[in-house]
């Protein structure tokens, strides 16, 4: 659905769409054009994350926590929408016929620690940090403080005792909770901060209203979203290199199909 594209700098009156299952299929054919129209700026915004992932995992190793690297690999994804700030101002340049130029877009993403954005990944951060402490206090109330030093050795006890298997359940029914959390209030808000000059907290109610009024279809997006990203995790991080800088795309995409700004 295109939009008549406004002014930045004056506040819109939002209205929020009905969207159908063919929005969903139809934000990721853009998303996918988009990358394959401005691959360079796609491989570098998926690396800077799949990088990141390989450090963090690599620290990890190097501080004998192991056993962290399979939660935080999980959790990584959740702060992807900050990350794909770039690949929104892509879509919306090529959408808008503006010129894509290395300076440009860099530009304006550093430009957003003056704006909204910034508050919008206090928030991505700080839930990301509640994902980390949460593991650790399930691990301590399940499995004791005698966490085994290798990642093969946690494996095994997650996977084969009981207290292992609770703490899975447990662990995996709050991620979830989280993560829809999350979503929830990102997946609209991140590329609408990024569009139109509104403040956070109405950005993610929007965001929020969204999920509520399209369930299945935006639910749908955020299932196919995680699962390409978990997926993209298993070759070292590097499947991130394509499939981050597609879901970015699409994300952008999918909000001008969600959002009319008038």
């Amino acid at each position: 659905m295109e939009q008549q594209a406004l002014q930045r700098g004056s506040p819109p009156k939002l209205q929020i769409n009905r969207l159908r299952m063919h929005d969903i299929s139809g934000a990721f054919a853009d998303g996918w054009r988009d990358f394959r129209t401005y691959p360079a700026f796609g491989v570098f915004f998926g690396a800077i994350y799949a990088f990141g992932g390989i450090f963090i995992a690599v620290m990890l190793t190097s501080y004998q926590l192991p056993w962290m690297i399979i939660p935080v690999a999980i959790g990584f994804p959740l702060i992807g929408p900050f990350v794909a700030v770039g690949l929104y101002e892509i879509s919306r340049r090529h959408q808008q016929g503006e010129k894509i130029g290395w300076k440009t877009v860099l530009t304006e993403v550093f430009r957003q620690r003056e704006r909204q954005l910034s508050w919008m990944a206090f928030v991505v951060l700080f839930i990301f940090w509640i994902w980390i402490y949460q593991i650790r206090l399930l691990m301590a109330l399940f499995l004791g403080f005698r966490i085994p030093a290798t990642l093969d050795a946690f494996a095994r006890v997650v996977l084969t005792t009981p207290e292992g298997l609770l703490f899975l359940a447990i662990g995996t029914i709050v991620g979830t909770v989280l993560a829809a959390i999350l979503f929830s209030a990102t997946v609209i808000s991140m590329p609408l901060l990024l569009d139109h000059d509104v403040d956070f907290v109405t950005a993610m109610l929007t965001s929020m209203r969204t999920v509520i009024e399209n369930p299945v279809p935006m639910l749908t997006f955020g299932l196919v979203v995680a699962g390409l990203a978990i997926a993209a995790l298993v070759p070292l991080f590097l499947g991130l290199l394509v499939v981050l800088p597609v879901a970015g795309h699409a994300t952008w995409h999918l909000y001008r199909r969600a959002i009319t700004a008038t």
